[in-house]
């Protein structure tokens, strides 16, 4: 074959691109197991981080085999539904009509006390935002809480994922004295919210401290009949 004719071109430029696509989807089929894995891990290693437990990749998954006593998945009646609670989507489930979401609840033995840690998700400014919060066992008062994001501004809304702002929630109460669902504000520093705890917000993090509030409301407003059943 001519090595210098448009032929020999097109068919080299062919299989370098078959090979390439082989290649490819061989290393992504071989790393998708690990991928999965390390999914898991990270996941667990914040759920433990909302009962205030540290962990590493190497050792989350022993301390959260030995902490959650028990997981499973509520309607938005509370009622226990069929299902795994570790895989589901909250992505997924908050696309859905509200009386057809599906939440899942953790349950952590902490010193022989049970925590109960739920699943968080909403939207920053650059994108996703989600996390983990525990409540006592009176399933009101916040034990502890963590939060991720997907791309939100380093030194900014970013520090939503830091301790010194997660810290805030301990102890803050998701209901009021009359037992009324009022959730927990997140404002501008020093600013008050009547008839609800609140937390400061991330100076220079205004949407983002937004989007958390926002994620705190309407994700725990689907918990709130198991919160309320005894």
């Amino acid at each position: 074959m001519n090595r210098e004719g448009n032929v020999y071109t097109v068919v080299y430029a062919s299989v370098m691109v078959i090979l390439v696509a082989v290649l490819l989807a061989f290393t992504s089929q071989s790393l998708s197991k690990k991928q999965k894995e390390n999914e898991a891990v990270d996941k667990m290693m914040q759920i433990l981080r909302s009962v205030n437990v540290t962990s590493t990749a190497a050792d989350a998954k022993n301390i959260y085999d030995k902490l959650i006593k028990e997981s499973f998945i509520v309607n938005s009646k509370g009622e226990k539904v069929e299902g795994n609670a570790f895989d589901v989507d909250m992505a997924a489930q908050l696309a859905e009509p509200e009386d057809k979401r599906l939440y899942p609840v953790f349950e952590a033995d902490i010193d022989g006390s049970v925590k109960y840690v739920l699943a968080l998700r909403g939207s920053g400014l650059w994108g996703p935002i989600w996390g983990y919060i525990s409540l006592d066992d009176n399933k009101n008062t916040v034990y502890g809480a963590d939060f991720s994001h997907q791309g939100e501004t380093p030194g900014l809304g970013a520090e939503i994922s830091k301790p010194a702002f997660s810290d805030q929630f301990k102890g803050k109460s998701v209901f009021n004295k009359e037992g009324q669902f009022t959730s927990i504000a997140v404002t501008k520093p020093g600013l008050p919210v009547e008839g609800k705890d609140y937390v400061d917000g991330i100076s220079g993090g205004t949407i983002t401290s937004q989007g958390v509030g926002n994620m705190l409301y309407h994700t725990l407003e689907g918990y709130v009949g198991f919160l309320k059943e005894k």
